[in-house]
Order: C-alpha cells, then sequence, then structure tokens
C-alpha cells in the first residue's frame, strides 16, 4: 500500500522551486529596467493606470489575464506529467 502522502511532498518542492524560480526572474526583470522580453507586461490594454495630484492607482487587469492564462498552461502541464 503506498502512502498517501508521499505524493504530497513532492508536489510542495516542486510548488516552492517554481516560486522561488519566479521570484528570482522578478529581480531579474526589475534589475534589467523591465526592457526586453518583459517590456510590455504591466502596460497592455486592459491595465489600469491612474494618476493625479495626491493619488495614484495601478490595477494590472490585462496583465492579470495573461498571466493567468501561462499560469494554467504550466499547472495543466504539471498535472499531466505528475499523472
Amino acid at each position: 500500500m503506498q502512502d498517501p502522502f508521499s505524493g504530497i511532498g513532492k508536489m510542495l518542492i516542486f510548488v516552492g522551486a517554481s516560486i522561488a524560480a519566479l521570484g528570482l526572474l522578478v529581480v531579474l526583470v526589475q534589475r534589467s529596467g523591465a526592457t526586453g522580453w518583459f517590456g510590455w507586461f504591466g502596460r497592455l490594454p486592459l491595465d489600469i493606470n491612474i494618476q493625479r495630484e495626491n493619488f495614484r492607482l495601478y490595477f494590472p487587469l490585462g496583465s492579470s489575464i495573461v498571466f493567468s492564462i501561462i499560469l494554467s498552461i504550466v499547472i495543466g502541464l504539471v498535472n499531466k506529467f505528475f499523472r
């Protein structure tokens, strides 16, 4: 009989490594000045940016939708390989 928690440990390690890699990618993009491959991120048509004298609102709706689609594809591929 297989331990039901053996897969959870592997999945947590994979998720942790993925989050660390994503964090490293974000840091590298910020240091590069957000030009190149990720220069479009945050400037899509549905990204809302309102600036007033004492007020600033930034709501990245378009970027969130793109990020959600990419994340769904990645999770689907990971799920396919772990089954």
